[in-house]
């Protein structure tokens, strides 16, 4: 075979482990993450308290499990973040619980052009050829679409990472913002059809990139 244009990690993440979190073990979760989401009254003090907790399929890098999460909060907002920890090993118990969230005011139901309603947070880098950098980037979220079957992450036409969906939801890990490369998700059916894609950047976000490149 030819040697690779793009020299990427592709598949960095090791596939979900567990199922969706459930039990005792939600309940561990859930506390981390809603002791991570006190942190964010005093920049939205009309936040609301959070709903109940939508969980996303775990995904492992570096050593680290992460698992995804999103929930509405009673003043209309989405807390999206995750919960990290390192995984147990030879019977022992999960530790270093550690978890990131924050919030958007930006809902599916605000914006019934989405397609995939996505969250996505960078979690590292990884230095390529020449000192480019690609963004490690946890992504998670769900379509809007009827029968999708798994989501892939594509930089540059090449799939960098996919995951089959785990009750409506899906995780993946991988490279972004690599060579002037930027990630787009794409959601296909059973029979590899594709039904859906989305980039992790709005049209917005492009527009005002254009504009700082032009001055």
């Amino acid at each position: 075979m030819a040697p690779e244009e793009r020299f990427v990690p592709r598949f960095a993440a090791e596939p979900p482990h567990e199922g969706l979190p459930g039990g005792r073990w939600e309940e561990r979760l859930e506390r981390e993450l809603l002791g991570a989401a006190l942190t964010l009254e005093s920049e939205q003090p009309d936040l609301g308290e959070p709903g109940e907790i939508r969980w996303y399929p775990d995904r492992t890098w570096h050593g680290r499990t992460y698992v995804p999460a999103t929930a509405r909060t009673a003043g209309g907002f989405e807390l999206f973040g995750y919960v990290r920890y390192l995984p147990a090993e030879d019977g022992g118990e999960p530790g270093e619980f550690s978890a990131w969230v924050d919030f958007t005011d930006q809902t599916a139901e605000a914006n019934p052009d989405w397609q995939l309603d996505l969250c996505d947070e960078v979690i590292g880098r990884w230095r390529g050829e020449q000192g480019a950098v690609a963004a490690m980037t946890l992504i998670w979220g769900h379509p809007l679409v009827s029968n999708g079957h798994v989501a892939t992450a594509e930089l540059a036409g090449l799939v960098v990472d996919q995951c089959e969906l785990v009750e409506e939801r899906f995780t993946m890990i991988a490279p972004d913002d690599y060579r002037g490369d930027l990630l787009e998700v794409r959601l296909f059916d059973s029979k590899k059809r594709e039904l859906a894609s989305e980039s992790l950047y709005d049209a917005d976000e492009d527009d005002e990139d254009e504009e700082e490149e032009e001055e």
